[in-house]
């Protein structure tokens, strides 16, 4: 992630979603993500650890949401967190990023960004 990336002062989709996918996406199976942080959620997908509960919380998010956060596996995350966008990142609104940061007592983002 880049310094001005909006997702570095917020992480309200990393404890809100579950974030699953196609477990040929584990690194035993040819892929990036590490095995020892997902967990089976049916025969074809794998969720990460801590977003297979509620209150969601992805075991390799680090620091406080709506703060300085990071993922501790960033270049080795899922197609799940590499698809998901910031609303307004690319210039586009995405209701899914302002839910999770509203559930947080986050404002929504806004056309900068922020």
């Amino acid at each position: 992630m880049s310094n001005n990336n909006p997702c570095l002062s917020c992480g309200a989709c990393c404890a809100f979603f579950r974030v699953s996918f196609y477990w040929g996406e584990c690194a035993s199976a040819g892929g990036v993500v590490p095995d020892e942080l997902t967990v089976q959620v049916n025969h074809s997908l794998v969720a990460m650890i801590g977003t297979d509960r509620k209150p969601a919380r992805c075991t390799s998010l680090s620091g406080e949401i709506g703060g300085q956060v990071g993922c501790t596996m960033y270049a080795q995350r899922s197609s799940t967190c590499r698809d998901f966008e910031a609303s307004w990142e690319h210039g586009e609104h995405n209701e899914a990023c302002d839910r999770a940061r509203a559930r947080h007592g986050l404002p929504p983002s806004n056309r900068a960004g922020r």
